[in-house]
């Protein structure tokens, strides 16, 4: 009732159970909203290369490696399963395109990441999780976009996604590309640590994909003497 009252005069008050229920129906929504996207990456062909589900449990594992606490992990997690939801607002010829994009092209493919914020900010509780794919193509040394952000400015969320979603994109083997062999990708990032990646969240990564090497072969479809 609008005066906060129960019809017997008495005040309204929500039971302990009552609010567990709620919170629970709430959580349930999100989980099944989250992996309703995942699968509609799936079936737009958009999770390429490390199955989406190996790049989340990485991205958590690098996260608890480095001390996050418990509770920003699941954020971790949605956004390595979803950074890339705002692809499906990229046409597929710009996508599939086999050879290099013309600068129009960039400017589109390059909103990606708006895309994907503005769907997922959406959703209640991902709010944090969409500020990490907003910003996983930001570079450790300012280079990147949308926003340019340098260093520890870029969420430790989205230099953890940044990271896998390089080492999957250099893996991954397309009509239009090879995969590069899982040695020559660690290689690259290493390479680029310090100018496009955070230093820690590599050291944390590369033993993980090291030793994690078979079954990602198997996922991928790459074979170790795959050419340069």
């Amino acid at each position: 009732m609008s005066d906060g009252l129960r019809g017997d005069g008495a005040p309204f008050s929500w039971g302990p159970l009552r609010v567990q229920e709620l919170e629970e129906r709430v959580r349930s929504t999100r989980e099944a909203t989250i992996c309703a996207l995942n699968q509609m990456l799936d079936l737009k062909d958009l999770n390429t290369g490390v199955h989406s589900t190996r790049l989340a449990e990485w991205a958590v594992r690098i996260g608890r490696d480095m001390g996050m606490a418990e509770s920003g992990l699941e954020d971790i997690e949605v956004a390595a399963l979803l950074h890339d939801a705002g692809k499906v607002g990229v046409p597929d010829a710009i996508l599939r395109k086999p050879g290099p994009l013309d600068p129009e092209e960039w400017r589109v493919m390059r909103m990606h990441p708006e895309f994907s914020w503005a769907v997922l900010r959406l959703i209640p509780g991902l709010e944090r999780a969409s500020l990490y794919a907003l910003h996983h193509h930001e570079k450790f040394d300012g280079s990147g976009y949308p926003s340019r952000l340098k260093g520890e400015e870029i969420p430790i969320g989205a230099r953890i996604v940044a990271v896998i979603d390089a080492f999957d994109a250099m893996v991954a083997s397309r009509p239009y590309k090879e995969g590069l062999p899982i040695e020559e990708a660690l290689r690259r990032l290493a390479l680029d640590s310090g100018r496009h990646f955070d230093p820690a969240v590599v050291r944390h990564f590369v033993p993980i994909a090291s030793a994690e090497m078979q079954s990602v072969f198997e996922a991928t479809g790459v074979s170790r003497t795959t050419e340069l």
